[in-house]
């Protein structure tokens, strides 16, 4: 099973040269093909909406610091109304994509008693603008450009449950932020990642097909 990061990148490598012995592979390659089709696969099970209920594949947040920002910062500046907006201190590990945008689960409160509803700059604007919106007690937030971002929220912090392509080392006190990137978890379960295998194993052997004896070696993707 590929649990971590130099698991699965091993386990690609070792199927691409037993087909061809003298395949040059950089790691960095071999992650950005499996991420990239993991991302395809991933995306292909939320159109299905399979993915929320597959718990293995999401990864907790426990504490995101938020600090105060300008309507400007979170393109919001159409609200009429005061508002105070936070927003994640740090961007976030990058989460991977699906139908309708990043793949965050839940964004609640620290001990998970509020969980808040996620929506866009221009819906939030459009609702503070209709008269019954004083009423609205719903908490939000919206993702961009790597930040979380709530309107109207007198919080410190807040806890996240998503699928990240990056560690979340830095999120955790008792992780190991100096470990090395390949013995981080990589999200995608095993029964996903067979999938994910075999569509990285065809490109490869695509790629490695491609005569490459008149291409400059500086050129030559895989030593990228």
């Amino acid at each position: 099973m590929a649990t971590t990061i130099g698991e699965s990148i091993s386990r690609v490598r070792n199927v691409v040269k037993g087909v061809k012995e003298d395949a040059f592979l950089t790691d960095r390659f071999l992650y950005s093909l499996i991420i990239k089709h993991a991302n395809y696969v991933v995306r292909k099970l939320d159109n299905e909406n399979k993915i929320m209920r597959i718990q293995s594949l999401f990864e907790k947040i426990p504490c995101v610091d938020l600090v105060d920002v300008s309507t400007i910062d979170a393109c919001c500046q159409g609200i009429k109304t005061n508002c105070v907006i936070k927003r994640t201190k740090v961007a976030l590990p990058e989460p991977m994509e699906g139908s309708e945008g990043p793949l965050i689960r839940s964004v609640t409160s620290l001990d998970g008693s509020i969980v808040l509803s996620n929506t866009n700059p221009t819906t939030y604007t459009l609702m503070t603008n209709q008269t019954n919106f004083k009423y609205n007690n719903t908490k939000y937030y919206w993702y961009l450009e790597g930040h979380l971002f709530f309107p109207n929220l007198e919080w410190e912090g807040v806890k996240v449950d998503g699928i990240f392509t990056e560690s979340t080392a830095k999120f955790h006190c008792d992780a190991d932020q100096c470990a090395s990137r390949q013995t981080h978890r990589l999200a995608v379960p095993d029964f996903i990642f067979a999938e994910v295998e075999q569509l990285v194993i065809k490109d490869l052997l695509l790629m490695l097909q491609t005569p490459t004896e008149t291409q400059d070696d500086k050129m030559n993707p895989l030593r990228s």
